[in-house]
């Protein structure tokens, strides 16, 4: 089955208001940055957005940020986007923040029909317990806070409950892929974006560059194409467009 999109734009054009997504990447390594940019484009608002990070002012899902595209966020490291943090604390965002490894194995749980399971991670914090401000009032008040979650003692340990994530869509970026959907992440820019393919009822990759049929080795395949249902190849330049958050260098 060919599922290869002509266009970026074609491809987020039924993405529709309020729908959640999925999507890759980690600070600005292996973000799906041309999808995000078309759905942009595309107009869609009231999005439910589960990422490791939302991105930068500017970059990434800070540009769905920005235009107040995004409603609710999933997510757990915010601290390099400024207006995130304005809109979280304004009461313009809903943020739930959840521990990485967590977060990493919601959505593996999702996209393996895993309805939930049990972690110590965030036992005795109000990961917990409850509380944490999903949503302040305007006037800096608590206006949604998170709900106290189930524990379980095994083997004399106490286990909270976290449930699986599975969304409407997932976008995701891969360094090489094949018209049957199936993907290969290289190095650091794989991140998320394995787990965010598996959890997207319909997930889109873009490419840098797309093979024939049968030319990536069974063996390298990262994500089988069962799990993705459109795929574009990102231009040349679009492919090396890969932006350095924080460049550190050594003084001379």
């Amino acid at each position: 089955m060919n599922k290869t999109t002509a266009s970026a734009t074609r491809a987020v054009a039924d993405i529709p208001a309020g729908a959640t997504l999925a999507v890759g990447g980690f600070g600005l390594s292996g973000v799906p940055d041309t999808l995000i940019r078309a759905l942009h484009e595309q107009g869609a608002d009231d999005l439910e957005v589960v990422s490791n990070n939302c991105g930068v002012d500017g970059r990434g899902l800070g540009i769905l940020l920005g235009s107040g595209r995004i409603s609710r966020v999933i997510s757990s490291y915010v601290g390099e986007n400024k207006e995130f943090a304005r809109q979280y604390l304004s009461g313009e965002l809903e943020v739930e923040l959840v521990p990485q490894g967590t977060l990493a194995e919601r959505l593996r749980a999702g996209g393996t029909g895993i309805p939930a399971f049990y972690t110590p991670a965030g036992v005795g914090t109000q990961i917990a317990t409850g509380g944490l401000p999903w949503r302040y009032a305007p006037d800096g008040t608590t206006a949604i806070a998170s709900p106290p979650k189930e524990t379980r003692v095994f083997a004399g340990r106490t286990h909270v409950l976290e449930h699986a994530i599975t969304t409407d869509y997932a976008l995701v970026r891969a360094w090489r892929g094949d018209p049957h959907g199936n993907l290969v992440f290289r190095r650091a820019a794989a991140n998320f974006n394995p787990l965010a393919a598996m959890a997207g009822q319909t997930t889109i990759a873009e490419v840098e560059e797309l093979v024939e049929p049968g030319e990536l080795p069974d063996d390298h395949i990262h994500v089988p194409g069962v799990f993705v249902q459109r795929v574009i190849q990102l231009t040349p330049a679009q492919a090396a467009d890969k932006p350095i958050e924080k460049r550190t260098v050594r003084s001379r």
